[in-house]
């Protein structure tokens, strides 16, 4: 549901402004929409843009560091200190130096193992020996080459040693005074003048010194993480407050400033009685459609697990209506229809408790933890209805009651799995419902004479769905049904045809209906073709749950030993991948039937924007 808005205009002599403005935001209850005109290309506010989203960026590194508890303690003292421009840069500045020295440090670390890979296969050796040889005159060059190049004869011309092999890569050393060219089919290298044991060292002392910089910037990140938070929730009140002055409307030589904003009805009585108070011109109105008024939404506890879904898609305009109260409920039943095992519902049960009560901390999941105990609840009913069980087929096993049985959905409809005429009938209904929203929801907004064409479509499908039904269950007659269905085309023709734009030409009303019979004819069909995917989902889900179960089994055998290990290892990897595809599709399908086939028929836009008041942080 959406709350209800007044538009206020408020009028302020310059001097008073500031102070007005200090007592909206302490207030905390009027959402200013910023003008484009103002905020755009503005300097020194995209400057402070910038900076509150270093700041994000920083609290997210120094929340890793720190920890999940430390972040919450900090996150709840944040209004206890306050920070200046300066103090913030040099956070910041502090920051990224500790993390600078810290790269540096992985740097080195990871040029030393590289280099160790290098020079282990010429082994140990000491630098001192070879530098007093170069003194006495003999000169050391190195060499590699595979086994098959190597030549013995080498050894004899060029005086070369082998010190060390690396599958069949040979590493070899010539050692002379006189000889200077050497015809070798082997690559020269150049050697470390330290050798592995004094790398590996090396690299055990780089080790320490990491673990010893990441403590120390683990305790700079406790003792000032929620100087970071403080300083973010101070440059973005900073960056609230230009939005506002730059919104602001200077009227009569710059001596009155005239400001809009909204608030919703149930905050209107304090709004007013601190506007009184402090003698502050105002005027309140309903808000148009041109306002563009924010929307705040009010619903129950169940809705409110969805609205997220609605936000991905878009938030409503003011006017419009609120989809959540109806995609929450759908989005359940798509969702444990494509799913359809009980055994996954109660596994994504487990996962839901386990993830709101922080147990299992997976970044994308936070705060969904009820939505998905909700589905996995959804799940676990659909699932026994449609009776599969980790993809037991409960219909056939022998140890279920029929008792239990005899409330599974199982059987033909007209040669057809009852399922699958089921998901169809769901998406007539979906589409339908879609449908009189957009008839009811359109005229609220424009008027009924700006929507006789959708009304004439919506009694056209309504009618004969409803006439077909009442002939084929013998509750009219061949004769009154044959009328009846002539009586709602020629009714819904007219609306359609003739009157779908009144004022404009008939002819051009013709053509524009023509167009639209044909965009509707092929569109409703593919819309409710599409619901066949909650039958499809559900039973791919199932089969291949019952194939791991079947694999298993025949690992087994008859007379099983130690087959039980393989036997559960193909259980527990097949179902936990299953669980993972299955839920994969069934939150992007009936995802795709809430954003396509319902939004598209039942006009929903999305193009409005949140309530946010001006308020501190």
């Amino acid at each position: 549901m959406i709350e209800k808005m007044k538009k206020y205009t408020f009028l302020v002599f310059y001097k008073e402004y500031e102070q007005f403005l200090l007592q909206l935001r302490e207030l905390g209850v009027v959402h200013v929409n910023c003008k484009v005109e103002g905020v755009l290309d503005n300097e020194q506010l995209e400057k402070k843009i910038a900076l509150a989203d270093k700041l994000q960026k920083a609290i997210a590194k120094v929340e890793k560091y720190a920890g999940e508890g430390v972040s919450e303690k900090a996150g709840n003292e944040v209004k206890k200190t306050e920070m200046t421009d300066v103090e913030i840069e040099e956070l910041l500045d502090k920051l990224s130096s500790l993390e600078a020295e810290e790269q540096q440090i992985v740097e080195r670390m990871t040029q030393l193992k590289r280099e160790i890979d290098r020079m282990r296969p010429w082994g140990e050796f000491s630098a001192e020996k070879i530098e007093k040889l170069k003194q006495e005159g003999w000169k050391l060059r190195y060499f590699t080459c595979s086994e098959k190049q190597y030549d013995k004869e080498w050894e004899t011309l060029y005086n070369t040693f082998v010190v060390g092999k690396e599958g069949s890569q040979l590493y070899f050393v010539a050692v002379n005074k006189t000889v200077e060219a050497y015809d070798l089919d082997a690559q020269e290298v150049e050697l470390n003048k330290q050798d592995v044991r004094m790398l590996s060292a090396e690299l055990d002392g780089l080790s320490g010194l990491l673990a010893a910089k990441r403590a120390s910037i683990e305790a700079w990140a406790i003792a000032n993480l929620s100087k970071l938070q403080v300083a973010r929730k101070h440059v973005l009140s900073q960056i609230d407050w230009q939005k506002i002055t730059l919104s602001t409307t200077a009227l009569v030589e710059d001596k009155l400033c005239l400001l809009e904003g909204f608030c919703p009805v149930e905050n209107e009585n304090n709004l007013n009685k601190m506007l009184d108070e402090k003698h502050i011109y105002y005027s309140v109105a309903e808000p148009k459609e041109e306002d563009n008024a924010p929307v705040k939404l009010k619903n129950n506890w169940f809705t409110k697990m969805f609205e997220c879904l609605t936000g991905m898609y878009g938030w409503p305009v003011y006017g419009e209506f609120d989809p959540t109260p109806i995609l929450g409920p759908f989005f359940l039943l798509f969702f444990a229809l494509c799913m359809g095992d009980a055994g996954y519902g109660i596994l994504l049960i487990l996962f839901g408790i386990l993830t709101t009560k922080k147990k299992i901390n997976i970044e994308m999941f936070e705060g969904l933890g009820p939505l998905i105990t909700t589905l996995g609840i959804g799940t676990l009913v659909i699932g026994f209805f449609l009776g599969t069980f980790f993809g037991i087929d409960l219909y056939t096993a022998s140890w279920v009651p029929e008792s239990l049985k005899s409330v599974m959905i199982k059987g033909k409809v007209a040669g057809y799995d009852i399922q699958m005429v089921m998901a169809l009938c769901i998406g007539v209904f979906h589409i339908c419902l879609a449908m009189t929203i957009k008839a009811i929801c359109y005229t609220k907004r424009f008027g009924f004479k700006q929507n006789i064409s959708t009304w004439g479509w919506l009694f056209l499908i309504l009618g004969a769905l409803v006439t077909i039904v009442l002939g084929l269950t013998e509750v009219f007659s061949p004769e009154v049904t044959k009328w009846v269905l002539i009586a709602v085309g020629c009714i819904s023709g007219l609306g359609i045809y003739i009157f779908n734009t009144p004022g404009r030409n008939p002819l051009i009303n013709i053509g524009a209906g023509l167009w639209d019979t044909y965009n509707m004819a092929t569109g409703i069909l593919g819309d409710v073709l599409s619901y066949i995917r909650l039958y499809a989902l559900g039973l791919a889900g199932g089969m291949l749950g019952a194939a791991f179960n079947s694999l298993g089994v025949m690992v087994l055998g008859d007379n099983p030993t130690w087959q039980w290990l393989f036997f559960v290892l193909i259980l527990l990897i097949g179902h936990l991948l299953n669980l993972c595809m299955s839920a994969l599709g069934a939150f992007v399908h009936p995802l795709r039937l809430s954003f396509v086939e319902y939004f598209k028929n039942s006009g929903y836009e999305g193009k409005g924007h949140l309530y946010e008041p001006f308020r501190n942080e």
